[in-house]
């Protein structure tokens, strides 16, 4: 019971975390996105969030610049087969970078898929095994009067409730977070291809 108990305490500092978490992080994504459709170039829009981190469109956008950098001489023409590799890679190397920060963003998921399909079956275990223990009381003392077996079930009993309030949480929290993380992972790939089509009129002009 002690185990479950934690259980539940991990799971709801795991909601706590992520709630903070998504805030910040969609909020952020929208100033991001606003700062990059505002920018006149890809180069002005690099320059504003060059030295933020740890934001998972901004770090998508600077593997695209870099990658774009390496590739690209400042000033040289893309001819259309480099034009090709230039997309090629840019596009490699923000998926890449998006991957990863999608495995980012399920950190602490699986500990809820354990808890929510685990609980129930350790409470359930420590129901058994308190019933077990009752009906041997009962054996051992060679009464059926309720007063003395009622503890030991209720304790049981109390084994399953305790399972349940650490699992109904956990699988309610899971389902929301992996809808909020599938929402933002379309997002993260929607970014990917905004990035594209502004990468694509932008070589337009070094033609």
């Amino acid at each position: 019971m002690i185990a479950l108990a934690l259980a539940s305490v991990w799971t709801w500092a795991i909601l706590l975390d992520k709630s903070f978490f998504f805030a910040s992080l969609n909020r952020r994504s929208e100033q991001f996105l606003k700062t990059f459709r505002n920018s006149s170039t890809l180069d002005e829009a690099y320059a504003k969030v060059q030295n933020e981190k740890n934001h998972p469109l901004i770090n998508i956008f600077k593997s695209g610049m870099e990658e774009l950098r390496l590739s690209l001489t400042p000033g040289a023409a893309a001819h259309p087969e480099l034009r090709a590799h230039v997309e090629d890679r840019t596009r490699t190397a923000m998926e890449i970078t998006e991957a990863a920060e999608s495995q980012r963003l399920g950190a602490g998921m699986g500990v809820l898929a354990s808890i929510g399909s685990v609980s129930p079956f350790v409470g359930l275990f420590g129901t058994v095994w308190g019933i077990m223990n009752a009906f041997i009381g009962i054996a051992n003392t060679q009464t059926t009067n309720l007063a003395v077996v009622a503890p030991g079930i209720a304790e049981a009993l109390m084994a399953t409730a305790i399972g349940l309030v650490a699992a109904i949480p956990a699988v309610i929290f899971y389902n929301k977070f992996a809808r909020q993380i599938g929402d933002f992972n379309n997002r993260m790939n929607g970014f990917v291809g905004e990035f594209q089509t502004v990468l694509s009129r932008y070589l337009d002009h070094k033609v």
